[in-house]
């Protein structure tokens, strides 16, 4: 059986439901609320996420909270094109997310999480401060050195530097190998798997990382990117890689 641990972040594509349930994930999330019309069959159970400022409305909220006990807190705050927020406008939304989820993951940075005065940093302080609370922190991790090894270690050496300076369980909801120091680039299918493989059973060895969630499933035809499931019902390398993950 898959690790308790394993997911899987999914957006809309053809396929998706039934690439979903082959693919051993134990979880998932959509990046919003609700699972957007994927029927949970009871093998990966959906994790709600309040991605920005503008799914703080009640409803999205009250949907979140229906849809169980976790909840993501916002997408990449950090980033511009993302959820775009200042750390003191997310404190001051906070005790919204907090009303709504009993287990609650911290903002997911893009990078820096294990930073000082980085906005992660910044932000989990500020908490601190006001008395908030905070149950998980969560990260991503894109790597740009597509050498397994090297690649494997610097994602650990990163999640335990987080793990380390904030003192709380961690949950990894999107890495994948993905170069964007110029543009975007991506290792051959072959290095994507391998790094799967090898990064999911060091990940499986740190008792304080929760979950984890690779980018994603989705995958188009024809294109070199990191998704593992195609429209036409094949796996990838990496969905293969996925697949057999433990």
């Amino acid at each position: 059986m898959a690790s308790a641990r394993k997911g899987v972040g999914v957006w809309d594509a053809p396929g998706d439901e039934q690439g979903l349930a082959a693919s051993g994930a134990r979880w998932y999330y959509t990046w919003s609320a609700s699972p957007r019309g994927i029927v949970d069959s009871g093998a990966p159970g959906f994790v709600p996420m309040i991605w920005g400022e503008k799914n703080t409305d009640d409803a999205t909220l009250a949907t979140a909270r229906a849809n169980g006990p976790y909840l993501l807190g916002f997408n990449e705050p950090d980033m511009g094109g993302q959820a775009n927020l200042s750390v003191e406008r997310a404190l001051d939304l906070w005790p919204k997310l907090m009303a709504h989820g009993k287990v609650l993951g911290s903002p997911a940075v893009a990078y820096g999480g294990d930073t000082p005065g980085g906005w992660l940093d910044r932000f989990m302080t500020g908490a601190r401060e006001r008395g908030y609370r905070v149950d998980f922190v969560a990260v991503h991790w894109y790597g740009g050195d597509f050498r397994t090894e090297a690649a494997v270690q610097q994602l650990r050496t990163y999640l335990e530097a987080v793990h380390r300076r904030y003192g709380k369980p961690v949950w990894l909801t999107e890495f994948a190998l993905t170069d964007f120091s110029q543009g975007v680039r991506f290792p051959a299918p072959a290095e994507q798997a391998a790094f799967l493989s090898s990064a999911t059973r060091m990940l499986d060895t740190l008792p304080w990382l929760q979950r984890y969630a690779w980018f994603g499933l989705p995958s188009a035809a024809g294109e070199a990117n990191t998704g593992l499931y195609r429209p036409d019902g094949s796996w990838t390398e990496a969905g293969q890689a996925f697949r057999t993950a433990r």
